[in-house]
């Protein structure tokens, strides 16, 4: 059957929205990866009952089906050729939160801080909290198991996670499961104890073991527990409609202490020794990183160490504490919050951050998170330098040093046949340094695309068998996210940038930090999406004012950049600068900057809305309004010698109103 059929079976089914135009697709073809897949339609559920039909019909016309929420993936698994279930609009609701147990019933759509704020009244948290907390959403954190920098405190998604309510691919009853439950799909009742010796021995210690599947929550001695098998399963197994959560006590004063260091190295081999302590997080990050004075210690590299307590006194003693063994050259202990949400902007920006090295050049992910043992990671991060500097690259590695995990940006050439194929060669290479050290190749985001081909260095190729019959078993038609984790593409295929232009296109601007290359500026927009923020906070002061006004995805900052780069793409959106897609969405903008401000990689949609607006009315009329506000100034100057009779003839009524309306 073909996508109008689809899309016309899907709407007599489903409450929700049911969109297939090219903005809808536009808008989803990435996530904050390297990849891009342009999917049929895009289906925005309102209830469990919405996201059944929609599997249902998918099934019917054996199309596949790829779960999304905020879109801030950074492996390539939010992405999809055939319907995406936009989690984002409906199904938003804390449908109970209960402090006695310390738990919260959620909706797979609840954005991760509105869970907090909702908890905070209590005393309570949800433990996991990455940099992308005012955004991301509960079921995108259980598709990925999440972890954020309070992990050495408060562990990942998986092990804040009670229950799951789930839908499999065509539909049915949801699965209610978890530690003790019932349900499961046929073929499960045996498959760990049929598997015992490669379950007990196939999988690393490493507290941030996030590739794979975790097959080893089947075994009896851990529950066996589906719900934390399910989580991390990136979207292929089956569709969360309803979670039940743990919450944990937040303390009720908090201090930060800041410790330089020589080097990366010397930061990372001093984060384990201060684990005993007990501290909230242990991150790392080096002087390539800081842009401008931050008001660090001395160093070249330093380590944020979070401490909790019932005071600020004792927040503050534990931290002082902290301080005082720590073998750093310099240090320092801020109780100031103002303060400390200063020093936290710089490490929750990193993600957007290091996309730009010092000099300019692009860096993207793909080795964005890998994890060793904490103890290895001094001498893992020496090897990894060295492995950068063998094939001519260079990376700004950060993250949550106390776990082993750590994130870094590449500069590899993805836009030529020799740099994607050296983009490979490094990729193995790297695969085999992270597994000689005890690793996992993915310590927080996932394997999606990027790495899930890899994974038989990791764990052999019995357990990767294993994967794809636990697969199977979940989803045997295959529907569920095709190309992620079992089966996986290519770590080289469906590459965003692929289809850009290969020569800069003719263009008004400068744009001096990006070469000239209207491309590049657009290729800026990295997808961490700060700019989908309901409210101001650290990192997105004023932006995006029209996403907060409509909460729709093509009047953020993200959303107008990837519409922008799919009108150079040419596929979805095939009319160029004339695009009436392109000019819908920035119509909204009010070109106030605020992105180049807040946008942790400086994206200007202000400027690139100029130049749009100039392709596309070049050599035609304008609407009306470009006339009377763009000739602002030229009818100030013309009208400045009659001042005083214009003033007067607008205070009489009717010339007043005449007036206006002509303006």
């Amino acid at each position: 059957m073909s996508a109008t059929d689809l899309v016309r079976a899907l709407a007599r089914s489903v409450r929700g929205e049911v969109e297939s135009d090219a903005t809808a697709r536009a808008l989803t073809t990435m996530d904050a990866s390297n990849y891009r897949r342009v999917p049929q339609a895009v289906v925005a559920p309102r209830d469990a009952d919405d996201v059944a039909e929609t599997l249902r019909v998918c099934r019917e016309h054996a199309t596949p089906v790829v779960p999304r929420g905020a879109g801030t993936s950074i492996a390539g698994q939010a992405t999809g050729t055939g319907v995406v279930l936009d989690f984002t609009r409906h199904m938003r609701r804390i449908l109970e939160l209960d402090p006695g147990s310390r738990t919260a019933v959620v909706q797979p759509g609840v954005i991760l801080d509105d869970l907090r704020a909702a908890a905070a009244p209590h005393g309570l948290t949800f433990g996991p909290d990455p940099s992308t907390h005012s955004r991301c959403t509960l079921g995108g954190m259980i598709g990925n198991n999440s972890c954020g920098s309070h992990s050495v405190a408060w562990g990942t998604t998986a092990d804040n996670l009670r229950s799951l309510r789930v839908v499999r691919y065509g539909g049915g009853e949801a699965l209610h499961v978890g530690r003790g439950l019932p349900d499961a799909p046929p073929g499960l009742d045996g498959f760990a104890t049929g598997h015992l010796a490669l379950l007990r021995t196939g999988f690393p210690e490493l507290p941030r073991r996030i590739s794979g599947y975790a097959l080893d929550a089947l075994l009896p001695e851990n529950g066996p527990d589906h719900a934390r098998a399910l989580c991390g399963s990136e979207g292929t197994l089956a569709v969360v409609t309803e979670a039940t959560v743990r919450l944990v006590e937040t303390p009720a004063a908090r201090a930060l202490a800041v410790l330089g260091y020589a080097d990366e190295t010397a930061a990372a081999e001093a984060a384990p020794g201060l684990l005993p302590y007990g501290p909230l997080t242990v991150e790392g990050m080096a002087a390539d990183l800081v842009r401008g004075p931050a008001g660090l210690p001395r160093g070249a590299a330093w380590l944020f160490v979070e401490t909790g307590g019932a005071t600020p006194a004792q927040a503050r003693d534990r931290a002082n504490r902290i301080l005082r063994a720590a073998d750093a050259l310099d240090g320092t202990v801020v109780t100031d919050p103002a303060g400390m949400r200063t020093l936290w902007r710089i490490r929750e920006d990193a993600a957007g951050t290091a996309t730009r090295m010092p000099d300019g050049t692009e860096a993207w992910p793909g080795w964005e998170d890998c994890a060793v043992p904490p103890a290895r990671l001094g001498p893992y991060l020496r090897d990894f330098r060295a492995l950068l500097t063998a094939h001519g690259l260079h990376g700004t590695p950060y993250g949550h040093f106390g776990d082993g995990c750590i994130h870094v940006r590449i500069d590899f050439d993805l836009l030529t046949e020799q740099g994607v194929a050296r983009f490979r060669r490094f990729s193995e290479e790297q695969a085999g340094l992270v597994v000689a050290h005890g690793g996992s190749l993915s310590g927080e985001h996932g394997d999606g695309q990027a790495r899930a081909e890899l994974l038989p260095r990791m764990y052999g190729d019995d357990m990767v068998r294993l994967f794809t019959r636990f697969k199977d078993l979940w989803d045997p038609d295959g529907g569920l996210n095709p190309g992620i984790l079992a089966r996986p593409a290519r770590l080289d295929e469906n590459l965003r940038f692929a289809v850009l232009p290969r020569r800069p296109v003719d263009v008004t601007f400068g744009y001096p930090h990006d070469g000239g290359d209207f491309s590049a500026a657009v290729r800026r927009c990295v997808g961490v999406a700060t700019c989908r923020t309901a409210t101001p906070g650290p990192g997105a002061d004023v932006m995006c004012p029209s996403f907060r006004a409509t909460g729709e995805e093509a009047h953020s900052t993200r959303g107008r950049a990837r519409l922008l780069h799919e009108m150079l793409a040419g596929e979805v959106i095939t009319d160029g600068w004339r695009s009436t897609e392109v000019r819908d969405a920035l119509d909204l903008c009010l070109s106030c900057k605020g992105c180049r401000s807040d946008c942790p990689v400086g994206v200007d949609m202000a400027t690139y809305k100029a130049e749009f607006l100039h392709h596309h009315y070049r050599g035609r009329l304008r609407p009306a309004a470009h006339y009377a506000m763009g000739g602002l100034p030229r009818w100030l100057r013309t009208a400045a010698p009659f001042a005083g009779v214009l003033n007067a003839l607008a205070r009489i009524g009717p010339l007043a109103a005449l007036a206006r309306r002509l303006g």
